[in-house]
């Protein structure tokens, strides 16, 4: 999916408090650069019809502030042989810090995401698998930690709205643009 290309775009990186600009000019790079992902960046000026320093500035201002984290290449973990992808919730021990279970979680090539959540658990993660006999064996190695006390799985069946920002990216300029 083109759009994992700007995962993080938005109006603001996460860790800065500030009210940074985020202009339809922005948008406009972003969403180029999520189309197209090797696109160089004299190309993009002329597309947009800006000057080569302009959409580098932007670009670079863009990186520097965290919108855009990465230029790799997306992949479908399906693709790859994992055709079934799950949603694990963890409940870690009261008193326990995450971090190691976060650095136990790190070590498993299969979870693709943890997130920090509120709710029945501590943490949910995206696994992937290549199959649902292999599913069992990711979880168990999941669990292996000592600090995990729960958890619950949830299998996707499908995906109707893949990973997107786009939209975010749009709403971001009419949010601090309303003309626009």
């Amino acid at each position: 999916m083109a759009d994992q290309a700007v995962q993080s775009a938005g109006v603001e990186a996460s860790t800065a408090g500030q009210n940074a600009q985020f202009d339809a000019l922005d948008a406009r790079l972003v969403t180029l650069l999520a189309e197209q992902p090797r696109i160089g960046v004299l190309e993009c000026a002329r597309r947009l019809g800006v000057a080569r320093g302009t959409a580098q500035a932007r670009l670079d201002r863009l990186q520097t502030r965290g919108v855009i984290t990465g230029f790799g290449p997306d992949l479908d973990p399906g693709a790859l042989g994992f055709v079934v992808s799950a949603f694990v919730t963890l409940e870690i021990a009261q008193g326990a810090g995450r971090d190691g279970v976060v650095a136990h979680l790190s070590q498993i090539p299969q979870v693709l995401q943890v997130h920090t959540v509120t709710g029945q658990g501590d943490l949910l993660c995206r696994i992937v698998a290549r199959s649902n006999a292999d599913l069992q064996r990711v979880i168990d190695r999941v669990v292996a930690h000592p600090d995990i006390r729960r958890t619950a799985t949830v299998i996707a069946l499908a995906t109707p709205i893949p990973y997107r920002v786009i939209p975010l990216v749009q709403e971001a300029v009419r949010a601090s643009h309303p003309a626009v």
